[in-house]
């Protein structure tokens, strides 16, 4: 891999101090180093790519900014509201974009498993989701849950109407293609995901849990060095991995 330098929006968070922690050990620097956005117009020319880890509503003036000036960009950022992601989409047509709920490796090949499990299993395999993070993590599900809900609904053509956020009390029986989602936040968890397919007879658990947040750094920079070889247009992991 040849050497990169990063401009790093959201620095100060958890996985901005993971990125910084990893950045030698992918040959890449970090040249700015930023907290939501502030001096990011005079810093842009100081980096060969963008990877933003802040808050949603600072994602969308970087990713503007980014376009203006042809960077590339890393979002790893979560809990955009619709508004916000089909603004970012259309900036992927002036600038190349990596856009995605995880940058593990581990959870990309999770998600192809899922995708494999959803077409090969017929509706009558009940599905749950369930994520467990930290007691800080303010979005729920997580980035990942939804990447997997994706995943399943697109494999299965089902609608989002078909996703079941908790029960409670007398829910009647379980509705043909429900999608159960549940979500946990305790403790210093990093991030477990577990899909379920339960059948009468037997049930599959696809699961990966992530012990040390820094996965997830060194798969962003890996995706940093792809992008730069990539014309505009809006990517995921899988493109990064060739999961396609």
């Amino acid at each position: 891999m040849i050497p990169i330098s990063i401009l790093l929006n959201g620095s100060e968070g958890r996985m901005g101090q993971s990125i910084k922690s990893v950045a030698s050990e992918e040959n890449a620097t970090i040249t700015v180093s930023i907290n939501r956005g502030e001096d990011l117009e005079a810093s842009i020319d100081k980096c060969d790519v963008i990877i933003d880890f802040s808050v949603h509503n600072a994602t969308l003036p970087l990713v503007k900014i980014a376009a203006e000036h042809e960077k590339p960009i890393i979002i790893g950022t979560t809990g955009h509201d619709e508004e916000e992601q089909r603004s970012i989409i259309l900036f992927s047509q002036k600038t190349p974009i990596v856009w995605t709920g995880n940058y593990s490796i581990g959870i990309n090949l999770l998600n192809h498993l899922v995708k494999q499990a959803a077409h090969v299993l017929p509706s009558g395999y009940d599905i749950e989701v369930i994520d467990k993070h930290h007691r800080y993590k303010k979005d729920a599900p997580s980035g990942t849950t939804e990447l997997l809900l994706t995943t399943i609904r697109e494999t299965k053509n089902l609608s989002k109407e078909k996703e079941r956020y908790g029960r409670k009390g007398i829910t009647s029986e379980r509705a043909e293609d429900e999608i159960g989602v549940h979500s946990i936040r305790a403790g210093d968890i990093v991030g477990e995901h577990t899909v379920f397919f339960a059948g009468d007879g037997e049930r599959i658990e696809l699961k990966h849990c992530a012990t040390d947040r820094r996965i997830f750094a060194h798969g962003a920079i890996r995706a940093a060095h792809w992008i730069l070889k990539q014309d505009p247009g809006l990517y995921t992991m899988k493109d990064v991995l060739n999961l396609s």
